[in-house]
């Protein structure tokens, strides 16, 4: 997992998007926005997903493949939705099994950090938070999707402040 300030150029969203010179996250600047992150290891992947299942109560669980394959017709517009800013009122989950991507999150100061994430890295993004999520230009990227309850994916475009998931979210980093 790379995490680095985005350019904001209007240029192909799957592109790195990283500021020249770069301005590098930290862990400890994601976990400051909420954002947990694990580098799980090939071999005790299964069970290091069981034992953070069971800690953080994830009781589903499911794979989407996001390619030109796996989503035939659909593959445009499902890559123009998870790129609108939203958020959800439910953490979203990632294993990425295979494949690369990215994750754009809003930081405490509002800027976009941009996340890539690889085969092996497992990361957490908090309800309430604003985010959007991008291929890179490999175009595939397969992943675990943990839920606390059934699955659900709700997007919520920005704006969306006055949603009580927001107003916890922004509270919980200490940004009132």
């Amino acid at each position: 997992m790379r995490a680095y300030l985005y350019d904001n150029l209007e240029n192909d969203c799957r592109e790195p998007h990283e500021l020249s010179p770069s301005v590098p996250v930290s862990v400890e600047e994601l976990e400051a926005s909420g954002v947990l992150y694990w580098k799980l290891k090939d071999d005790d992947f299964e069970q290091q997903i069981d034992r953070i299942c069971e800690e953080r109560n994830y009781k589903n669980r499911d794979q989407i493949t996001v390619s030109k394959e796996g989503l035939g017709a659909l593959f445009d517009s499902k890559i123009k939705s998870f790129f609108a800013e939203h958020l959800h009122e439910d953490e979203e989950i990632r294993a990425i099994l295979e494949g690369t991507g990215y994750f754009d999150i809003r930081d405490k100061n509002d800027r976009w950090v941009r996340i890539k994430v690889e085969a092996g890295d497992l990361i957490v993004l908090p309800a309430g938070i604003y985010h959007r999520f991008t291929l890179d230009t490999n175009n595939y990227l397969k992943a675990m999707r943990l839920f606390k309850e059934d699955p659900l994916w709700t997007p919520l475009n920005r704006p969306c402040d006055e949603n009580p998931h927001r107003k916890a979210y922004l509270q919980s980093i200490s940004v009132v």
